[in-house]
């Protein structure tokens, strides 16, 4: 669970995705998956929960320093003036004077792409985050902000069974950058799969896990999976355990790829942007 996902970033590749929970559900999520485990928590400004993110780390025992805790800031701030303040805000609702990685949620129009960089690599030289990175970028867009030379660490994408990455991974890979995967369970679709339900059968785990352990079995890959309650939690981390032999990952490999589940109409051209 400790590993990294790549050599210079401490993300364990297996996290808790928050996202939509809120109030005291997000922080009892929080607290139990802290409790199975979990030393890798994802958050974001539009979740609206950063409060009981932080109200969940402060409640657990584990130490601080432990706990890889990401957050990322909404596409309204376009510069680095703007991140820096939302970032601010951030902390303070998170109740952490740092967070382990800071990204910029989504790409807008009208974002200033230098100085929002410029802005996020000054909050790390600050020590306020320890590594910063971008979300929902596609793959122009990511290698126009990698040659801005700040030093990114990681990409946060929609990735799964369903969807083919290979081009942001392929960049990810020669940039020594983490892709995390969020949505990895496709909503619920990769479940529904045939062929991973047999796969399941085979090795006497879920279909979910089975998703989950093809991610794994990605280089470079991390993901944040939602899971409210403890049972699904632990169901989650189990797939850490799961090995899937050269069969299962070329089955898997084979199914179609072209399954989007979060594409909202601020989203940027995914193929030419």
């Amino acid at each position: 669970m400790a590993m990294p996902v790549i050599p210079n970033i401490r993300m364990p590749r297996l996290g808790l995705g928050t996202w939509p929970m809120k109030g005291a559900e997000c922080t009892a999520a929080v607290q139990s998956a802290l409790a199975l485990g979990y030393r890798h928590i994802d958050t974001a400004e539009m979740y609206g929960n950063e409060d009981a993110v932080g109200a969940g780390l402060a409640s657990s025992d584990v130490p601080r320093a432990e706990i890889f805790l990401t957050t990322k800031i909404w596409n309204d701030k376009p510069n680095g003036a703007a991140i820096r303040t939302a970032f601010q805000a951030s902390l303070k609702r998170l109740a952490t004077p740092y967070v382990d990685l800071l990204l910029i949620h989504w790409p807008s129009p009208e974002l200033d792409l230098a100085d929002a960089l410029a802005g996020l690599a000054a909050i790390r030289a600050e020590g306020l985050a320890k590594a910063i990175g971008v979300s929902n970028f596609p793959p122009r867009l990511l290698q126009r902000a990698i040659d801005q030379g700040v030093g990114l660490s990681c990409l946060q994408v929609e990735f799964h069974a369903l969807l083919d990455q290979s081009k942001l991974l392929e960049i990810c890979r020669a940039n020594d950058m983490a892709l995390t995967a969020y949505s990895p369970l496709g909503k619920g679709e990769t479940a529904n799969q045939p062929v991973l339900q047999d796969i399941a059968r085979k090795h006497g785990v879920t279909a979910a896990q089975v998703a989950l352990a093809w991610l794994l079995a990605q280089p470079g890959v991390a993901m944040v999976p939602k899971a409210a309650s403890a049972a699904r939690q632990a169901e989650n981390l189990a797939a850490l355990d799961v090995a899937l032999d050269s069969a299962d990952l070329a089955a898997i490999a084979a199914l179609p790829k072209d399954q989007r589940f979060v594409n909202p109409a601020m989203a940027p051209d995914w193929v030419n942007g």
